[in-house]
């Protein structure tokens, strides 16, 4: 095996269990509130959250997953760089839960491609106006 199946490999298993997690921790975030009140059954409640988080993309598109991806320019978005991204990302989303602390997978992800991307590229390498952008919606979401 070369190394960039080798590296293709890491990066593919790596994403599988931030997957994993994400569905895990934001999973219960979104059902929790309606399964513990009683007005949907478990399994009628998770269901739901499976069929809306697959057609949601199809259905309202893509931008959340774009102004994340573009963090980090993908010309500079090395193998390891990806890696150390999704497992920072992975950590942050386990100690969170650990924790009991309600936290946004996506913003994990942020915060794991700000701080590989800082490392790697140091801070000409972030493209901050996207970070900006994550941020100010994050301050005015709860407002609209």
């Amino acid at each position: 095996m070369s190394g960039g199946t080798g590296l293709l490999i890491a990066v593919v298993a790596v994403a599988l269990v931030f997957d994993l997690l994400n569905g895990f921790h934001d999973g219960c975030n979104a059902v929790s509130t309606v399964i513990y009140t009683g007005a949907l059954k478990p399994r009628v409640a998770i269901g739901l959250s499976a069929v809306f988080n697959f057609v949601g993309p199809l259905a309202m598109g893509v931008a959340v997953a774009k102004t994340i991806g573009g963090i980090i320019q993908a010309g500079d978005a090395t193998a390891h760089l990806v890696i150390a991204a999704i497992l920072g990302a992975c950590v942050w989303e386990i100690v969170t839960w650990l924790w009991a602390l309600p936290v946004s997978s996506s913003h994990a992800l942020v915060g794991g491609l700000m701080g590989a991307g800082l490392a790697a590229l140091g801070p000409a390498g972030i493209n901050w106006y996207k970070v900006i952008l994550v941020f100010v919606s994050l301050l005015i979401s709860p407002v609209i």
